[in-house]
């Protein structure tokens, strides 16, 4: 879904809440007042990198926030291909009121510049999003940070639903979309409660809660306890135990993940991407518990077997498996002296035990010479 919006291009904000722009920080492609097309929808896109531009932020939403000081403000973002970023020549930037606040991560980007290029081309105009900066709340070292979270529709930009049983090989990711494109031809499953789901986060939390409570169809279950887990995610700078949460809900689902790896076989033949267990082997690497880390990637990978439909994404636990276990098994690395410069060489001056003459080397690490070189050789 599409309409015509004009934006203000601006960014810090002055005291009559108009845009005062410093012209060296401000885009080519950017102006005041400049007409996007925008596009809105019921899937949400997250913009990473956000802890970045925290400032950026912080000045876009001002004092708006609740007496616990939490934020929830709606936006409208400008996304901008970057194809001269030195890191990421596929790079998606996330704009608003003319302050960069993130990018889209290096997946999404791949996967959406195509269709926004032709959009805007298609339109003449840039390419928005409607959506939210969500976050904040007091702790104990200050504010939490705020997050962006985008509203789209991803038929816009030209990714359509997958067909119903994906050959080998196909770009099947977490099947979400499978499932939502087959509901109506598959009896076994309902994913109407994904639309049904109430905008505000917390509700849905609570909302997801009450469904996983009384669902038995284990796809169903699959996708209900996934969305609880970004959710909840997403939460952690709302409310305190959000995380703690997130671990629980994240132990249940693996706990299911055999029954449900088998209603994945029975409706694709294949496994789709399974987020939990690189997201919980990351949260075990940051806390620095490396055999957990590691039980997360090896559970993962023996739930995949040789049925995942994203090599990439089985790749990517094996490496993290492989850097786990040198963390845990770390290899003596062979000592090798280092290089002496002769500019910095010092000179010490050693007795030798056997005819008692002075001699000079270089001052090394290690057990010194007991004989001078003459009396060392073999000829002497």
């Amino acid at each position: 879904m599409s309409l015509l919006r004009r934006l203000l291009g601006g960014g810090e904000q002055t005291p009559d809440r108009r845009p005062a722009w410093s012209l060296e920080q401000r885009p080519a492609w950017m102006r005041d007042g400049m007409e996007v097309q925008l596009y809105e929808g019921q899937e949400t896109l997250q913009v990473v990198g956000e802890a970045s531009y925290q400032d950026n932020l912080w000045r876009i939403v001002g004092g708006r926030r609740s007496p616990d000081g939490r934020v929830r403000e709606d936006v409208f973002a400008v996304l901008a291909a970057e194809p001269d970023n030195p890191y990421d020549a596929s790079a998606v930037a996330v704009w608003i009121q003319g302050l960069k606040v993130g990018y889209l991560s290096r997946e999404d980007a791949q996967r959406y510049r195509p269709g926004l290029l032709a959009l805007e081309e298609q339109c003449g105009k840039p390419i928005a999003l409607a959506g939210v900066i969500a976050g904040g709340g007091m702790r104990a070292d200050g504010p939490g940070r705020l997050g962006v979270f985008l509203d789209h529709d991803p038929a816009d930009f030209g990714l359509h639903p997958l067909p119903m049983n994906p050959p080998s090989g196909s770009s099947m990711r977490t099947g979400r979309s499978d499932a939502l494109a087959t509901d109506e031809a598959d009896d076994s499953y309902d994913m109407r409660w994904l639309r049904d789901l109430p905008a505000d986060e917390l509700r849905a939390i609570k909302m997801l809660r009450q469904l996983l409570e009384r669902e038995t169809d284990a796809i169903d279950r699959h996708f209900m306890h996934a969305h609880l887990q970004t959710l909840l995610y997403r939460s952690r700078d709302v409310f305190a135990s959000a995380l703690d949460e997130y671990d629980q809900v994240c132990q249940q689902h693996d706990a299911e993940m055999d029954s449900i790896r088998v209603a994945f076989m029975a409706k694709w033949g294949q496994v789709p991407v399974l987020e939990l267990y690189r997201q919980m082997a990351i949260r075990q690497q940051k806390g620095k518990d490396f055999e957990q880390a590691l039980w997360w990637v090896e559970r993962g990978l023996a739930i995949y077997g040789t049925d995942g439909a994203r090599l990439e994404a089985v790749e990517d636990l094996q490496k993290r498996a492989d850097y786990f276990r040198g963390k845990l098994n770390p290899q003596p690395r062979p000592f090798r002296p280092r290089p002496v410069r002769s500019d910095q060489a010092e000179i010490e001056v050693l007795i030798c035990g056997a005819c008692g003459r002075q001699f000079e080397r270089i001052r090394l690490r290690g057990r010194k010479p007991s004989h001078c070189p003459e009396c060392r050789s073999p000829t002497a």
